[in-house]
């Protein structure tokens, strides 16, 4: 059987990767590019971040560094990773290993030089490849036929794998969103069900990594339709999920050339109204950054349905460009079939076509009219400009004016 190598490899033997290579390689020790690297080069997708293991044991590998003039992180010694800054380039290094104990993230490991039991001991075939500066592939668990089928299969028995670590649970409908096609593994969805109960066990932090980068892979429609079925996404989120909701909203985003957000798309599978929202922030621990666009996206989304140019506009001026989209599309998503898909494009689109302007009434203004500093005239300022929106965002002097008047005169009447 002919060797199989990674292809066009500038990622691997050159730049910094062969720099790290070179420097582990030799004097007995030997060092490979494993994982996720591999396997996007042999899907010809784009490689990110290089892992490296070695043989070396990290004091070796620290000792290797210094003498080169490379920085050496120890990010995670115990369990044998060194991180080696090349500019400004991080490469994390792992010594092989082989588990002497199992229970889940404190697995208790030793070091060793065997690659088939380094390969046995991660999560799924596809991701447990490794290729030297040859570019020459090593396969000891049938990844590269799963990687031809687009098939994404656990090591082993599926079930010891997930109770090494629940967080698998999740990583395999990920991987197959992401690297998956057809029919999902059976074994695997299986032993996800089984397992499912483990989903409880993992802190909110890991549970959020995993599940936004699910929620923007290329297939995570069907992998979340399955999630669904298989009854995990109730232990997730904690309430009602919306998946016709949530292939609605993919659907929104690409009509528009849209990236996928993963705010947008956990929106639209479980947020209907701003408790749901504040939920899964605490659930989830949600940045805030992020509560704050899951919240606005909750609040009040069905006002966007049906509306004229005139209305869309007062919305985005007191939205802004992103909030009024991102609800927007919420409320196109959850209108379904029903409506005219141009027309939600036509109001997705009303920020490119159209600038809000700056409300042109000051404080001044008022004041030369009667109203003195404090509550009073923040009050005329917000009726002024409730006027203005309403009148279609006049600039005319006169109109302005009016407009000034009329607020004053509301003001002394609600007072009177």
């Amino acid at each position: 059987m002919s060797q199989v190598t990674v292809g066009d490899a500038a990622w691997l033997t050159s730049g910094g990767t062969a720099r790290v290579l070179q420097l582990l390689n030799g004097n007995g020790e030997e060092a490979r590019a494993v994982g996720g690297a591999v396997r996007n080069a042999l899907m010809k997708l784009p490689v990110g971040e290089i892992d490296i293991a070695t043989s070396a044991v990290p004091d070796e590998v620290i000792r290797r560094a210094k003498a080169a003039g490379i920085k050496s992180v120890p990010t995670g010694i115990d369990h044998g990773t060194v991180t080696l800054v090349i500019d400004g380039q991080p490469f994390e290094v792992t010594t092989l290993r082989q588990d002497t104990e199992t229970f889940g993230r404190k697995a208790k490991v030793a070091f060793g030089r065997d690659w088939i039991g380094d390969a046995h001991r991660r999560d799924f075939t596809i991701n447990a490849l490794s290729a030297g500066l040859d570019g020459v592939v090593h396969d000891y668990v049938g990844g590269l036929g799963d990687i031809a089928e687009r098939r994404v299969r656990f090591i082993g028995a599926a079930s010891q794998r997930i109770e090494e670590d629940y967080l698998r649970i999740l990583r395999f409908f990920r991987m197959h969103a992401a690297f998956g096609a057809g029919e999902i593994d059976r074994v695997g969805y299986l032993a996800c069900i089984g397992g499912r109960a483990g989903l409880s066990t993992l802190s909110a932090e890991r549970v959020r990594m995993e599940m936004l980068k699910l929620l923007v892979a290329d297939g995570a429609a069907a992998a979340v339709e399955a999630m669904g079925d298989a009854g995990l996404l109730q232990t997730i989120v904690g309430g009602v999920t919306y998946g016709g909701t949530f292939t609605a909203m993919i659907s929104a985003e690409r009509a528009l050339g849209l990236k996928g957000d993963a705010m947008r798309r956990l929106a639209a599978l479980a947020v209907a109204v701003t408790e749901d929202a504040r939920r899964l922030a605490t659930r989830l621990r949600l940045t805030n950054a992020e509560a704050k666009a899951l919240d606005s996206m909750g609040h009040r989304w069905w006002r966007l349905a049906g509306m004229d140019e005139a209305r869309a506009r007062r919305r985005l001026y007191r939205l802004g460009e992103g909030p009024y989209r991102d609800r927007l599309l919420l409320a196109w998503a959850r209108a379904g079939d029903d409506g005219d898909t141009g027309r939600w494009i036509e109001l997705a689109r009303l920020p490119e076509r159209w600038t809000a302007p700056k409300f042109p009434l000051r404080a001044a203004d008022f004041t030369a009219r009667g109203i003195a500093e404090g509550p009073a005239l923040g009050h005329v300022l917000t009726l002024a400009e409730d006027a203005w929106l309403a009148a279609d965002f006049p600039l005319d002097a006169a109109m302005l004016a009016s407009i000034a008047d009329q607020a004053v005169a509301r003001l002394k009447g609600d007072a009177s």
